[in-house]
């Protein structure tokens, strides 16, 4: 039986997926965590500081989901506030003051739709951080490894290359969302998974995703292992190429047209 869009929606959402924690404690070593925005708080849902990867300096982010309920609910459920944007675009400024390529770990539904966050601008944080992210002049990977949803995932996936797990999505919106509007009708959200092409394979096809990631030994040494080489080897190419912005921006503006 061919799994459907929905079904991969299913398996991104599912509380047995590592998180963001995960990847940084089986890939990263030294990781050292830095705290706030420097102007109202600091927002659990994301965590980020410096580490090292195979012995050089990195700075990592990574949107946090947790695993238990209690987990879940003191980390927002995964869907950061204006401060956890904040947060990270201050890690980013930090990191291309000191050269240090920046690794992003997305999973989340969205940025937090509360009252508060946007009286604190969420908003303008997210459009802060792609303005900022399109011109750092450091290596920016970005792994989507759950759900990739609307501008609370694509402030942190501005970057040089993005991969996904083969299981993970990338959105504009979620499919219960999109079926809300486009029928009235939340139950239709597996006919709108499939029209929103927001697989991990349609991300390819489409360029926005240049790798996709095998699940076959998620979670296992050997998954982690395999993906720290990949790191490796990719922030080595990227450090070799002359402009690092341009690339950046010409990826972006090559959206789209495959499809014209």
């Amino acid at each position: 039986m061919n799994r459907t869009a929905y079904d991969s929606v299913k398996i991104a959402r599912g509380n047995d997926r590592p998180t963001g924690l995960d990847y940084i404690k089986e890939i990263f070593t030294d990781f050292f965590e830095l705290h706030g925005d420097r102007r109202y708080a600091d927002d659990p849902a994301v965590v980020g500081g410096i580490a090292r990867l195979s012995g050089k300096p990195v700075t990592v982010i990574a949107i946090e989901k947790g695993h238990t309920v209690k987990e879940r609910a003191a980390r927002y459920f995964g869907a950061p506030g204006p401060e956890g944007y904040r947060k990270a675009l201050r890690l980013m400024k930090q990191a291309e003051k000191f050269h240090r390529p920046v690794i992003c770990f997305v999973d989340t539904s969205g940025a937090y739709c509360g009252v508060g966050a946007e009286e604190r601008g969420q908003g303008q944080a997210i459009a802060e951080n792609l303005m900022t992210m399109m011109g750092l002049s450091v290596p920016v990977i970005s792994v989507l490894i759950g759900e990739g949803g609307s501008g609370g995932a694509l402030a942190l996936a501005v970057a040089n290359r993005v991969w996904m797990l083969e299981n993970a999505i990338y959105s504009v919106i979620s499919p219960e969302g999109c079926a809300s509007i486009l029928w009235k009708d939340a139950k239709k959200a597996g006919e709108a998974a499939a029209c929103l092409k927001l697989t991990a394979q349609d991300a390819k096809q489409y360029g926005f995703a240049e790798e996709i990631i095998s699940e076959e030994k998620l979670g296992q040494a050997v998954f982690y292992t395999g993906l720290r080489r990949q790191l490796e080897k990719e922030l080595g190419e990227l450090l070799e190429l002359p402009d690092l912005r341009e690339q950046r921006y010409e990826r972006f503006r090559a959206f789209g047209r495959s499809s014209l």
